[in-house]
């Protein structure tokens, strides 16, 4: 298999951590595939007509995306081995999949929120500046508020978005003191994702 990848990308490092947890990170090949929202890299279109990242490419050459397919199409493969990433209960996999909902959703918002504050500031929407902030808050106040769902439940697909999420907000993000506003969804972060080998082994790094 193939992995169209960048090392700073939240999704993408969403994809490694599942590669890891379920010990196929050697079964894929890692190919650098810088992505910009103003320029568009076309070696990229051949397998992902949308040109984002994380793109997977099987080995029959059938490729998938986004980071959710990837995850759950990584997770059945392992499943035969007994690791799953996804309850087989329903109630408790509605729960992961709401999970990750939110936390691809907060990802999508951070990603916008940080190409926003990176213009020039006559080129920037205050308005924007402003409802990504709120959108901002209002996660956290959700999450801290939920944190406990978070401190009972497996490390499963929806710990893992939120996860990466929240070290997002670290590597882009410091300047927002998050866990001031969060000390309950810090302290799991802190003392259970973090502690992670497979969160250890994806720390974003500052190649280009």
């Amino acid at each position: 298999m193939k992995l169209h990848w960048s090392p700073r990308s939240p999704f993408v490092r969403k994809v490694m951590i599942v590669l890891h947890e379920t010990g196929q990170a050697d079964a894929v090949e890692l190919v650098r595939t810088p992505v910009a929202m103003a320029e568009p890299n076309l070696t990229l279109l051949p397998d992902n007509p949308l040109i984002k990242l994380p793109t997977l490419v099987l080995d029959d050459g059938y490729s998938l995306f986004d980071s959710r397919v990837i995850c759950e199409y990584l997770a059945w493969r392992a499943a035969e081995r007994g690791l799953t990433l996804f309850p087989a209960d329903p109630q408790q996999r509605v729960r992961v999949l709401r999970q990750q909902a939110l936390g691809d959703g907060f990802m999508d918002a951070l990603l916008l929120f940080r190409q926003e504050r990176n213009k020039t500031e006559e080129k920037q929407t205050p308005a924007w500046l402003s409802a990504f902030a709120l959108k901002t808050e209002a996660t956290l106040n959700f999450l801290q508020d939920n944190a406990g769902e978070l401190e009972q439940g497996e490390f499963d697909m929806g710990a893992v978005t939120i996860g990466c999420a929240l070290s997002y907000l670290d590597y882009r993000f410091a300047d927002l003191n998050w866990r001031q506003r969060a000390p309950d969804l810090a302290r799991w972060h802190a003392d259970v994702f973090v502690r992670r080998p497979s969160v250890a082994a994806t720390e974003p790094a500052e190649t280009p």
